[in-house]
């Protein structure tokens, strides 16, 4: 009888959990998880429909700051429709560096008027490219600037408004100031 109890004691006897693969897994896999999140931020860019100029005069409001992105070329516009300089395509593309200069000499310049302008349109064709059109929108926004020996990005016009180039443009005469 001695000898039936043990066999039957030896058949129940706990099995063993061998958790080390999991483990491994584990450490594995929070690294992994933890990278794709840095890596999946989403940026929101807060855009604006254009106010048409009659409803901006009836309104009362000041008059608008235009960019025009062309095939060929970007036009800065001031009121709206009149030309104050056009940019040309240089190497085939946008010249944004350009368009930023020029917009910080007229943002300057409404400054000096003691105009706090903030907002622009941007005006684009069918045939724009979204690349073109948010590389227009960088350059529109902001600007590096050195202040106490550090880069910083300065504000232009960060209120923007997205709206479809005129099918037509009139060609008048540019004026330089704003």
């Amino acid at each position: 009888m001695f000898t039936t109890k043990q066999n039957r004691h030896d058949r129940h006897q706990d099995a063993e959990l061998d958790i080390t693969a999991f483990m491994n897994l584990m450490i594995v896999l929070v690294p992994v998880l933890l990278l794709g999140m840095v890596f999946s931020q989403i940026t929101v860019i807060e855009l604006k429909l254009p106010r048409s100029a009659i409803a901006a005069e009836q309104a009362g409001e000041e008059r608008q700051l235009e960019v025009v992105i062309l095939t060929d070329a970007l036009r800065v516009n001031y009121p709206e429709g009149v030309l104050l300089r056009e940019i040309p395509k240089k190497d085939g593309v946008q010249d944004v560096k350009t368009l930023s200069i020029f917009l910080q000499q007229v943002k300057r310049q409404l400054s000096e008027k003691g105009i706090q302008k903030k907002n622009i349109s941007l005006l684009s064709m069918e045939s724009t490219t979204y690349q073109e059109i948010v590389s227009v929108m960088d350059s529109v926004r902001s600007f590096q600037a050195v202040i106490a020996a550090s880069v910083v990005n300065a504000e232009l016009f960060p209120e923007i408004a997205l709206g479809d180039a005129p099918s037509e443009l009139p060609h008048i005469a540019s004026s330089n100031t704003p």
